[in-house]
Formats: C-alpha cells, sequence, structure tokens
C-alpha cells in the first residue's frame, strides 16, 4: 500500500486537513480478502469490528453493490424520513447522514462511518456495499428493514471504472479493458457483482429486504418512492411525493453538494477527473464495451445469473 501524506476529518465532519494536498498524496488501498471476498485492506484490517457492530431494531440499512444507486437511494429515504423538508436534507452531506458503515479515512481511521453510526442516535439509516455473507449478523438477528438497489451489470461497470478513477482510496483501475476483466472476475473491492447481486436476492424470501432495480427507479421514479414508503411503514402525501420525485432527480442531485460529495477534498475524490455522480442514465455502457466484450459478458451473465429468476434491463 503506498501511502504519502496524512488526512484527517472531525466527526462534524466539518474540517479536513492534509499534509500535502495534491492528488499524489492520496492513499491507494490494496486489496485483501475476507471469505474469499476482496474488500480494501482497512475494512479487512478492522474486520473484528466490523462483524461485531450492534445493529438496533430500528435501524434501516441500504446495501448495493458499489455505484448502483446508492446516494440516490439514500437520498430517498432522508426525505422520507423528514417528510420531504429539504433544509433537514440539507443539514449535512450524505455521509454525515447516513454513515457507511465500512469507511475508514485516515492511516488510524480518524474518520469511522463505524464510529459515527456508534454515536448517532436512533433510529438510523445506515449504507453498507458488503455482500449477504458478510454483513454483520446484528443485523439478521435484530430484524433490521434493508433496502437493497441492483444495477445492470455493463453500466454497473463503467460506473466503478470512472469511480475506481477519481476515488483515490481505490486501487488503480488500470485501463477500461483491464478493469473490466477485473471486474468480472470478481477481483475488485466487494467482490463479485454476481454473488453480491443473487446473494441478496436469495436473502429477500429470509428477511425484511425490499430488493429494487435501479433502471426501474430511472423509469418511474413516484412508483419506487412509493414502495420504499410503504416499506419503510411512512404515509406519503402526494405533495411530498412529487417534491421528493424532484428533489432526486439526478440533475438536481448532482448539483446538490451535500448529495454530490463535492464537500470532499480532491485528494481523496477528484471531481476533475470525474464527478462522483456523472451520468445516471441506463445504456451507457455502450460507449464503452466493445461487441465482442458485451457478447463476451452476455454468456457469463447467462451462465452465473441462471435459474436465478434476477431478470435486468440494459437499456429503457
Amino acid at each position: 500500500m503506498q501511502r504519502v501524506g496524512q488526512l484527517a476529518i472531525d466527526q462534524e465532519g466539518n474540517h479536513w486537513s492534509c499534509q500535502g494536498q495534491g492528488v499524489q498524496d492520496a492513499v491507494r488501498l490494496d486489496l485483501l480478502e475476507v471469505e474469499g471476498v476482496p474488500l480494501l485492506s482497512k475494512d479487512a484490517q478492522n474486520w473484528d469490528s466490523l462483524w461485531g457492530f450492534q445493529a438496533r431494531p430500528d435501524d434501516v440499512l441500504i446495501s448495493t453493490y458499489p455505484k448502483a444507486g446508492t446516494t440516490w437511494m439514500q437520498e430517498i429515504v432522508d426525505m422520507l424520513q423528514h417528510e420531504g423538508d429539504l433544509q433537514k436534507c440539507a443539514r449535512a452531506p450524505i455521509y454525515q447522514r447516513i454513515p457507511f458503515i465500512e469507511e475508514l479515512v485516515g492511516d488510524t481511521a480518524s474518520f469511522s462511518g463505524l464510529q459515527l453510526a456508534e454515536t448517532m442516535p436512533s433510529p438510523r439509516t445506515l449504507k453498507t456495499h458488503l455482500p449477504v455473507q458478510l454483513l454483520p449478523p446484528s443485523f439478521w438477528e435484530q430484524k433490521c428493514k434493508i433496502i437493497y438497489v441492483a444495477r445492470n451489470i455493463k453500466d454497473n461497470a463503467v460506473s466503478y471504472f470512472h469511480f475506481h478513477r477519481m476515488d483515490h482510496f481505490l486501487p488503480e483501475p488500470g485501463e477500461w479493458n483491464q478493469f473490466l476483466e477485473n471486474f468480472i472476475a470478481g477481483k475488485v473491492a466487494w467482490g463479485s457483482w454476481f454473488d453480491h447481486v443473487r446473494g441478496w436476492w436469495e436473502a429477500k424470501d429470509r428477511h425484511p429486504i425490499l430488493y429494487l432495480l435501479y433502471e426501474d427507479m430511472k423509469e418511474n421514479p413516484s412508483r419506487e418512492i412509493q414502495k420504499v414508503a410503504k416499506f419503510l411503514g411512512l404515509e406519503l402525501p402526494e405533495l411530498v411525493l412529487n417534491k421528493i420525485v424532484q428533489h432526486t432527480d439526478f440533475k438536481c442531485m448532482k448539483a446538490n453538494p451535500m448529495a454530490n460529495y463535492s464537500t470532499m477534498p480532491p485528494v481523496i475524490m477528484d471531481h476533475g477527473i470525474s464527478p462522483f455522480l456523472r451520468k445516471g442514465t441506463v445504456g451507457d455502457w455502450k460507449e464503452h464495451f466493445t461487441v465482442a466484450q458485451s457478447e463476451r459478458l452476455d454468456d457469463i451473465y447467462a451462465r452465473e445469473m441462471e435459474g436465478s429468476g434476477l431478470t435486468f434491463r440494459t437499456q429503457l
């Protein structure tokens, strides 16, 4: 692991400090396996703390494979919980309002999503990218409500590639062709897309999990937001629904500093390379995949997902 420079954030998320300000000061983490799943080295090294995390019965957990609509769903849930109050949802950046339990920043974990979650009063809304088999067992024991969002594999791969380019805690992605090979093989942080989406799909039959598709959310956000409200047991007047649809529209979120991660310094996320919220479309994969790559992935997908009952759309 290359380490140049130190970074710290206070627990209010207000003040960042670095020794050195260039992108070269970023900490590109290695991958280490936990039960066969590649995780960022800090997560793997702190696995006992993460595995022992104590969920509470009224926790709501948002789970996704990386770059599958996570931030979108976080903003939707926060808006629902605050009855569409824009001011309340602008109280802090999204990573402060809804802690990412695996998040560790700084050489001594000076900012920890886990610590932020533990000090947060109930009811909490939390975020994870962990595959179902690595979720801390207290979430199952407490029967927490979980919202899972899945995105078609081709758009997910493209979005994750660009995220690697701009997020300087992730391993170097290399060129697109090499990244795609690693992605298909599950040699990326949080492991195989196939295992992730299928594992959570199968878990929904045993636990209180609302499983949504990114493409359905793009096609009809009102319908999908209503599903979330019903799952959470929240009233949703039409005026509030319309406000949430408008506020969580991609263009609106991309311009919202409380949702677009622009409050992160470039040493962590360099929006000059690629914005955190990049396009938010269905079908952008066509700008990256060759015909041969697309056909090969179609064959692999058919084999890996056979019998799952899961169907994804790669265009609308």
